[in-house]
């Protein structure tokens, strides 16, 4: 059975329609990557599935019931980490897990220390600020509070921005053992030939539409999206 199910989704900004009927199916354990120009409508297309952005018409479905803008995204099975303000800089490392546990708050410590354990350099971190942390770091924790409520899809926009390559690599590492533990990720990312060496599917949107889903690796060597949007790789281009 489909995990996520999204159809028909319009919706967008001030009357006018950012994302324009988009349809996509996530089963557990999938990995799909979104590529696209700037201003394509990734980003508002995850915030509509997070009940950030309202959509006017389309449809969301979690196991096959509909979710609605009142829900709690983690009830509902969904994590989400966003590009910015993803973490609680004034806030211990400690305090900022807590939150991401605050509609179970009596497993918290059994979830703190399941992250520790997914996640060790955070535990000699615990009782600093958030913002003492580096942006890989940062980064990790943002991941760390998404995961606590154990979400089974996993929504993130643009995890590698301004990491270093190392710490990229690491964050990709990461993404890709979850996908392998059973959540559905759909990552938005701007290092497009990263992202696809890693995910199962990649999905191109461009001016709001969804114009291309396919096996990640055929986007790869497909010439009309290299040329577009992966820097014209060559025809030998691999993964």
């Amino acid at each position: 059975m489909t995990l996520m199910r999204i159809q028909g989704l319009k919706g967008g900004y001030g009357g006018e329609d950012i994302v324009k009927g988009i349809d996509l199916a996530l089963d557990a354990g999938d990995f799909a990557v979104i590529i696209g120009p700037n201003g394509a409508g990734k980003s508002t297309f995850l915030k509509m599935i997070c009940g950030l952005v309202n959509f006017h018409s389309g449809s969301i479905e979690m196991d096959g019931r509909p979710l609605t803008g009142g829900q709690a995204l983690s009830a509902s099975g969904i994590g989400f980490v966003p590009q910015e303000f993803n973490v609680f800089p004034s806030m211990t490392v400690r305090e900022n897990l807590e939150i991401g546990c605050y509609l179970k708050p009596r497993d918290v410590k059994r979830r703190i220390d399941e992250q520790l354990a997914r996640f060790p350099l955070l535990a000699d971190r615990l009782r600093l600020p958030a913002r003492t942390l580096s942006g890989g770091q940062r980064q990790t924790l943002a991941l760390a509070i998404a995961l606590m409520m154990a979400p089974r899809v996993l929504l993130l926009d643009e995890p590698s921005a301004g990491l270093s390559p190392v710490a990229a690599s690491a964050m990709f590492d990461t993404v890709s053992q979850l996908s392998r533990d059973g959540i559905a990720v759909l990552m938005i990312e701007q290092n497009a030939l990263a992202a696809l060496a890693i995910a199962q599917r990649g999905i191109v949107f461009v001016m709001g539409q969804k114009v291309r889903d396919a096996v990640a690796s055929d986007l790869v060597l497909d010439p009309e999206t290299r040329r577009l949007f992966l820097g014209g790789q060559p025809e030998t281009a691999h993964l």
